[in-house]
């Protein structure tokens, strides 16, 4: 199975295009958003212009594909807007024998002090910055952000693929990668 992982859309719809390309040239099985879909919030830098129906048009377009969680900035009236099914908190994925969880990360992350104590793989977007790192018994992976990428990092996704993950920027070079 292949898996597009991406997180912090805020509304933004920039770089979806790219994400529609690789979707369709790279035959991907399933399309997981981390949150944080169409509110850019009170510290957007005002660079890109807030287009959210784009945002909800791009998403529904996948809605058989895709598997969504909530970020903070995600309203219920977001919620209910949506033609497709938005997780709370936390969801799931059991592929190959790994058990990969999802969230947003405001409040399970290797950096939140309510650290997600399972055995596994935790993947989530909510800082921003990403990176893979292996801590105990569990792999955490912040895949960033497809619009709003902090600490002079790109725009960033993620493919999973034969227990492998592999984060990208938006000119496809690879930025961190894990095989298990």
């Amino acid at each position: 199975m292949k898996i597009l992982f991406i997180s912090d859309i805020h509304g933004i719809d920039v770089n979806l295009k790219k994400i529609e390309s690789i979707m369709e040239n790279k035959q991907i099985d399933k399309l997981v958003v981390l949150g944080d879909l169409y509110y850019a919030g009170p510290t957007y830098n005002k660079k890109y212009e807030i287009n959210s129906m784009n945002v909800k048009y791009f998403l529904t377009k996948y809605s058989d594909k895709i598997i969504c969680l909530k970020g903070n900035c995600d309203t219920d009236v977001d919620i209910k807007g949506s033609d497709f099914p938005i997780c709370n908190n936390l969801a799931l994925i059991h592929v190959d024998d790994l058990d990969i969880y999802l969230t947003h990360g405001n409040e399970y992350s290797l950096t939140k002090n309510r650290k997600f104590n399972r055995k596994g793989i935790l993947v989530y977007g909510h800082e921003h910055i990403p990176y893979i790192k292996k801590d105990k018994d569990m792999i955490y992976i912040n895949v960033g952000s497809i619009s709003l990428p902090r600490a002079n990092n790109k725009p960033t996704y993620m493919i999973y693929e034969n227990k492998k993950f592999t984060i990208y920027d938006i000119e496809d070079k690879i930025i961190d990668s894990m095989e298990l």
